[in-house]
């Protein structure tokens, strides 16, 4: 198996890395821009197309900004009205898994900067019947997450008539080096479809199998062309003009907002998705079932990128988190209503065959439980590419809960965001 002689990423990554003569991959190869281009004039060519969307008349918003309890939502927020001075309305879809640090969080983001936010909640017994369609086709229990937090903005946008919508991070750009940031990609449902919901639109998920019918996936489908077209929308993404460094960024907004961390099951990394139950637990593990890999290696993979981490350290903490088992998998369970048996039998199903292999006793196991064994024999190659390191550490700050009674072990449908 193939792995970038900079990062850990190997050639299964899903969004097709490539690799050069060096051994290096696309996306530490697009990475490197971070270091080279001139941020103020991007940012500045920013400041330029964000202008030419603020609304004169003030009888409607500048723009839209997704927003959930966790990931880059302070950042972009923070960056969209008190850097830029526009008016975003924030549209955040309820993913149904949150936890109750995910609900303080969005709760301060509205009190904080003092912004009008609207919410699409799904019907649960319909998100449920979805999960488990998407689970059967496609090994996913997270596709109507990505689909409600990628398509409810769109859907505002068309209906409230506000053409441009601001994203945080492409991933195809940060994570495989997809595209450059020169490329100045945007949001397109081309995109989406083939990465962001593997290939499957809403109106795919309808099988009489599943009992999925056509007012199920409403919520979910994406508008036509002639609506997108006529009201003018573009998604535009934040880090193809501003360096993006999602550690250094929530510590800021740690430090100005109070924004709460909070540990996680699969990875190193305390600031991002602790909204979720299952993004960094069940999800993950799924992940890595799927595709031999963990949010782990991405957090690694990005540390390693901006020279807080070396690739030594970075293999032992893809080994610490790397096969730990989902601690919220019965929570999970009991909210879906399937068994353990089923689950697993479910998942087998979309285990990788270039991955995993069945032994003498049936049990499933990996074809290379260490991909990194071969690292001495390869040290003179690595070190021809290694990058120095800017910082002496990587560590992930644990801020004070500010319900430290409260026992976090269910699925918060609605809050009421309590904070103090």
């Amino acid at each position: 198996m193939k792995i970038c002689n900079r990062c850990l990423y190997s050639e299964h990554h899903p969004l097709n890395i490539t690799f050069d003569e060096e051994g290096v991959c696309s996306g530490c190869r697009i990475h490197e821009e971070k270091d080279l281009l001139d941020w103020n004039e991007r940012f500045q060519k920013l400041k330029q197309i964000v202008e030419n969307y603020r609304n004169q008349s003030g009888n409607n918003y500048d723009c839209i900004v997704p927003v959930s309890g966790a990931r880059d939502s302070y950042f972009i927020v923070h960056t969209v009205k008190n850097v830029l001075g526009l008016n975003p309305l924030l549209v955040t879809y309820n993913k149904h898994y949150n936890t109750d640090l995910g609900i303080r969080n969005l709760a301060n983001l509205r009190i904080k900067f003092n912004l009008d936010i609207i919410t699409l909640t799904v019907s649960p017994e319909t998100v449920k019947k979805i999960t488990r369609g998407t689970f059967r086709k496609m090994g996913s229990i997270y596709w109507h997450c990505i689909a409600g937090q990628t398509v409810y903005p769109v859907q505002v946008a068309v209906k409230f008539k506000i053409p441009l919508i601001i994203w945080g991070v492409h991933q195809g750009v940060d994570q495989v080096g997809m595209f450059s940031h020169l490329n100045e990609v945007e949001m397109t449902r081309k995109y989406r479809k083939e990465h962001d919901l593997m290939g499957f639109e809403a109106e795919d998920l309808i099988d009489e199998f599943d009992g999925i019918d056509e007012s199920d996936i409403v919520q979910f489908r994406y508008p036509q062309d002639k609506e997108i077209e006529r009201i003018g929308v573009r998604g535009i993404y934040l880090n193809n003009y501003i360096r993006w460094d999602s550690k250094a960024q929530h510590e800021k907004m740690i430090k100005l907002y109070d924004y709460e961390t909070g540990e996680q099951t699969r990875t190193f990394d305390t600031y991002n998705d602790v909204d979720c139950f299952n993004y960094s637990d069940v999800h993950d593990y799924i992940k890595f079932i799927k595709h031999g890999y963990g949010k782990v290696t991405d957090h690694v993979c990005r540390e390693i990128r901006l020279r807080r981490l070396s690739r030594e350290d970075g293999i032992k903490l893809i080994k610490e988190y790397s096969m730990k088992e989902p601690k919220n998998l019965k929570q999970f369970l009991n909210w879906i209503g399937m068994t353990k048996n089923g689950f697993k039998f479910m998942l087998d199903q979309h285990r990788n065959s270039k991955i995993w292999f069945r032994n003498e006793n049936w049990e499933w196991e990996l074809k290379n439980p260490d991909p990194f064994q071969c690292e001495n024999s390869r040290k003179s190659e690595l070190e021809q590419v290694r990058l120095d390191l800017v910082e002496n550490e990587c560590k992930f700050r644990y801020t004070q809960n500010k319900r430290p009674d409260f026992i976090d072990d269910n699925y918060i449908l609605i809050g009421k965001g309590f904070y103090k």
